[in-house]
Formats: C-alpha cells, structure tokens, sequence
C-alpha cells in the first residue's frame, strides 16, 4: 500500500494544462509555458482530510475536518449537451445522468480523493476476510432517507439482489462482477451489517461497492412492474418530490435544455465541528450549456461560479484572473482518454441486413488498413495546434496518469506517411490518377467519421484527422452530431463507421473497463454484440482480452496484475481497434467566494459538495 500511496501522490503533485482548438504562434507558446509555471508554484497540493465517523445523539454521522463554513446560498456549475437523460443512476448510461444521480444517490464506500484509497461513506466501517473472500459492511446506525425512513442493511441486500444481480436497468455493474460464472451472494446479517461472500479473490470488488444504494421502500413496488417500467422511472419528466435521496442534495426542478436545481437534503448524515448538518449550500444549480464556446462566455458573465479551461483560453483566463475575482486551479492529468474507433461488427442485424457496408468492413478489418490509419494521424499537430503544445500524444488503452500504463509502449512512435502507404499497398490498395484511394476491388475508399456537437475539442480534432487521412487520399465525411443521436448509432444501431470520442478512465482500476474491452461489454464500441447477435464470432485476440480480464481481477499482487494490463495494452496497440490520440489534461477557474475547495486529479473540483460553501 505504501508504494500505492507514493504513486498516487506524484500524480496529484504532477501539473499540466487542458487542451484547446487553434493554431498558436510562437510568442503565445512562450506566453502559456509562463502561465504554466506560474501555476505550478500558484497550486501547490491542497491538504484535504476526508471526513471521520463520529456517534452524536446516537446517529453515526460522518464529522467534516473542513473549516467551518457559512450555510445559504448557490453554487453554480454547468454541463455540456442535452443535459441528463434519467436521474435513476441504476439505469444511467451517460455521464451527465450518473453526475445528477450523484447529487442524489450515496454508496457504502468511495475513494480518497487524495491517495485512492477505498473509504467509508454510508458505512460506518468494512472488514475483509483472511482469504479474501468474504466483505463485511457495518453501516451507520440513524442514518435516514431524504423521506425519513432509515436506512439499513435490507436497502443494501435489495439492491444488489433484486435490482444489479437481477438485471434491472444498467448491467454494467452485473457483468463486472461476475466471477467464474457465478455473482456475488448477498445476505444480511443483522439491521445494519450485511455481507457479501465471492467465488474467488477478486481485487476490483471492493471499489465495485461503491454503487449508489437504493430506497427498498419507494422501488420495491417499482420492480414489480418489470424492466420495461424500472427502465423509465425516474426519467425526465417525474415529480421531483417522489424522489427519495440519501445524498447531500434533492432534486427540485428539471426543465430540459436550461437547467437542473438541487435543493439541500436536511436529511444527510455529515455535520461540522459545531455539529450542524452538512451542507452549507442552500441550492445545487447545473445550467445546461450548448457548447464550451457558450459555456466560457456564461462563466466571464457571472452566471457560473465554476468552469474547466481549454489550453486557448488560459491566457484569457489569467489577463482576467484578478479582476474577475476567480482563481485557476491544476488537477493534474485527465484520467480518460480521446480516441478514434472504427467499427469491426461484420454481422447482420434481426432483419438480416449487415450493420456496416460490407464493402466497408473488409476495410475497417483489415490491420493492414487500420495500422497505416494509425501511422498516418498527426498527433504532434494536435498536440501543438489543439492541446497548444502542452499535452503528450497518446498510444496506450490506459491513460498517461494510470499506475497501470504499460510504459514500453506509451511513447508510441512517430507520423509515417511512407510507411502507411506501403501497409495499404500490401493489402492491395492503390490510388487512381487524382490521388484518390482505390480498394482491391476498384471501390474508392471513403466513409464517415462521427463526433459529439458542441464538443469544439473533438470537432477540432475531427478536422485534423479527416485532413491526414486524405493525404491517404481517403475521403472523410465528418460528422459532429447531437450527442443522444450519436449514443443511439452507438448503442443501439451500429449505424456509423468511426467515432472520435472520449471515455473517463480510473487510473487505479484497469477493471472498470471490462465493458469496453470484454467481447460481451455494453460498450464494446469497436465490435458491439446486441441481443439479437450471434456471439460465437469472437476474433482470436477479442478471447485473449476476455481471459486477460479476467486473469487480471483475480490476481490481488500489484505486479502480477499489471503485468496481465501491460499484455491488454499491447494487444489494443498492435490491433488498433481504437487508435489514441492524445492526453487532455485539465484546469479549473473557481469563484473566489467558493470556499473549502480541494482540487485533486482523483476526486475533481467539487468531490466536497457537502463541505463546501460561499462566503460573498
């Protein structure tokens, strides 16, 4: 655990600067690696201790070691899109809906936003067995839902049993945790102390217990209704007063595309030092944004107390700094990742049509092709002219701030246009008199490469990868399109041939991304497989990935299991299903009047809501 902590503490302390979308000239390179230093010594690591457990008029509240605060007010934040498209974080499969849940909705444990470390949060406490196979959780005796129902042990075993192990909603949680075939048993041992028993070590288990908690009494009669009802509950359009919440805030109003407000919950369970009941915040507000563009424009205007800088606007933010009464904070590296995917499904739909052209899927499964696509992308010229040259390019599944990264191949290589040509020629590609990339069949090659609207980072980024590919002499249709129409081509069509997205990564668990690297995953982007799919086409190394998964979370050694990682990451470098592109890396501009903030690369600008409040 010791060198666990030394990792995870170079991490907070390394800084860097967030991305951006246009060319700079040398003087202003000059002028943000300035800013970039100055916020090196500006932000230094902020000390946070996470609040301990405390027995006051018989309740088991959590105790803030945070300053004492001022309690009124509203802090307001922003998302960007269509806003959430469910506030039931047991089917969210987004992540503005799951942030919303959050809001709402506490687990048992959390992480440390500081070392990484698993931590009590509805539970009072945890013990693990000897041979690793048996999890003990001691809840909060008091504690009590936003309707004043207390909460015990058979909300926990409700939960697990009859709505993740069941298969309602997103089975994301299900599927992970399933070993060798068999799920967890769940059983209550008294009102507040319940047990889980697993087949086998499995390291990843215990931060999988970090799911939301559900009320048994409000879902109870929901289940019986079956999935098809459990799935549009709590959508959109429910009553804000029928939502029964454990965490520190309510929802109290939703109109679509403008904005969400939280009210705060008297009901949570942290309190100060005076013991006083957390939060200090009156009103949680996220206004729903277009676009970044519109979102910096919101913040410079006083509408947000809370915005993340892109690399192009920190000379903005900094010449403003002073007089706009904020201050610019360095979380570190951004732990997800940003990448182009093509799409390999080769089957047919239920009515017997392919998913993909299958003039196209022979290209997109060629390695061959996909190779000379990866030595081709310019990801220099991203860095310099989208990051303004303070990202790193990216070549690894696992993102530059993880302790798993596979550094052997982490430095990647570099743009080859010559090289790339010659894998396509292999494959018999050749290009006609215009300079035009003709397959072996005479088709010329061109498709469509789809992107998230509003996202000028990726819309960027778009532009430069559809301009390397054509001195492939392939044409690139790009596409930016709403968000939700780009979920659905993703998940439920298959209707696309490339997507440049980004995925939140965790740097401390390989494991959480089992659904996109597992052959069966819900977000197995590049080779999805719906229900109604044949599941025996599995290409060779999509099995080697399967049984690395798995070896992997059974392991509990640090090493031997970072060795079964390095193998993941080098099997998606050399297959390139997903070519990665770079880094984003991230800044946060804060109100000055929003006090006990704690930044951190690991729990983000705001992981204290409950602490946190606002002194005009």
């Amino acid at each position: 655990m010791n060198k666990f902590k030394k990792i995870i503490y170079l991490l907070v302390c390394i800084t860097i600067i967030c991305c951006a979308c246009f060319r700079i000239d040398r003087s202003t390179q000059e002028q943000l690696s300035s800013y970039k230093n100055e916020i090196k010594k500006e932000n230094r690591l902020l000390e946070y201790q996470v609040p301990s457990t405390i027995q006051y008029n018989g309740i088991d509240y959590r105790i803030s070691n945070a300053p004492i605060g001022i309690y009124g007010n509203k802090l307001i934040a922003s998302t960007i899109g269509e806003g959430p498209k469910t506030f039931n974080p047991w089917v969210s499969k987004d992540a503005t809906s799951s942030q919303m849940a959050d809001m709402m909705y506490d687990s048992l444990l959390t992480t440390n936003p500081i070392t990484g470390e698993v931590i009590p949060k509805l539970a009072k406490d945890y013990k693990i067995s000897k041979d690793k196979k048996t999890y003990t959780i001691n809840l909060r005796k008091g504690v009590k839902w936003s309707d004043g129902v207390e909460i015990t042990a058979d909300d926990v075993v409700f939960t697990w049993n009859e709505i993740i192990l069941a298969g309602f909603g997103n089975t994301s949680l299900r599927d992970s945790v399933v070993i060798e075939g068999e799920y967890p048993v769940v059983k209550k041992i008294d009102k507040y102390s319940v047990q889980f028993q697993i087949k086998k070590p499995f390291a990843p288990f215990l931060r999988f217990m970090g799911t939301q908690i559900a009320p048994k009494h409000v879902f109870e009669p929901v289940l019986k209704k079956g999935k098809r009802y459990f799935d549009s509950y709590m959508g959109t359009t429910i009553n804000p007063n029928k939502i029964v919440s454990s965490g520190p805030f309510i929802l109290e109003e939703y109109v679509p595309a403008q904005r969400v407000v939280f009210k705060r919950n008297p009901n949570y369970y942290t309190i100060n030092k005076e013991n006083n009941k957390l939060p200090y915040l009156d009103k949680y507000i996220v206004l729903i944004v277009g676009d970044l563009n519109n979102e910096l424009l919101k913040f410079e205007a006083g509408e947000l107390d809370v915005i993340s800088i892109k690399g192009k606007d920190l000379p903005r933010f900094k010449s403003k700094e002073k007089k706009g009464d904020f201050s610019i904070y360095n979380l570190g590296p951004n732990t997800g990742t940003m990448f182009v995917a093509f799409n390999l499904n080769s089957r047919k739909n239920k009515n017997g049509e392919f998913y993909v052209n299958p003039i196209k899927q022979k290209w997109f499964n060629d390695l061959n092709f996909r190779t000379a696509v990866d030595y081709v992308i310019d990801r220099n010229a991203m860095v310099n002219n989208v990051a303004n040259g303070v990202a790193q390019p990216l070549f690894t599944s696992e993102s530059l701030s993880s302790i798993f990264l596979n550094e052997k191949i982490a430095s990647g290589h570099e743009r080859n246009l010559e090289y790339a040509k010659e894998l396509l020629a292999k494959s018999g590609f050749y290009w006609d008199k215009n300079g035009y990339l003709i397959d072996k069949d005479g088709n010329e090659v061109e498709f469509d490469l789809y992107t998230n609207a509003g996202q000028t980072e990726r819309e960027a980024c778009g532009v430069m990868v559809k301009q390397d590919l054509r001195d492939l002499g392939i044409k690139i249709n790009f596409k930016p399109i709403e968000f939700n129409s780009l979920v659905s081509k993703l998940m439920t069509t298959s209707d696309w041939d490339m997507v440049l997205l980004g995925l939140t990564g965790n740097p401390i668990e390989p494991h959480s991304g089992l659904n996109v690297w597992n052959s069966k995953g819900h977000l197995h982007l590049f080779n999805m497989r719906f229900q109604t799919d044949k599941f025996s086409d599995i290409l060779t190394w999509e099995k080697e990935l399967d049984e690395i998964f798995e070896k992997g979370a059974l392991e509990i050694d640090f090493d031997k299991r970072k060795a079964y990682y390095d193998e993941y990451q080098q099997i998606i470098y050399n297959q390139r299903p997903i070519i990665y592109l770079y880094s984003p890396l991230t800044l946060t501009a804060v109100k000055n009047k929003i006090k006990n903030i704690y930044p951190t690369p690991l729990g983000g600008t705001l992981h204290n809501i409950d602490e946190i409040y606002i002194d005009e």
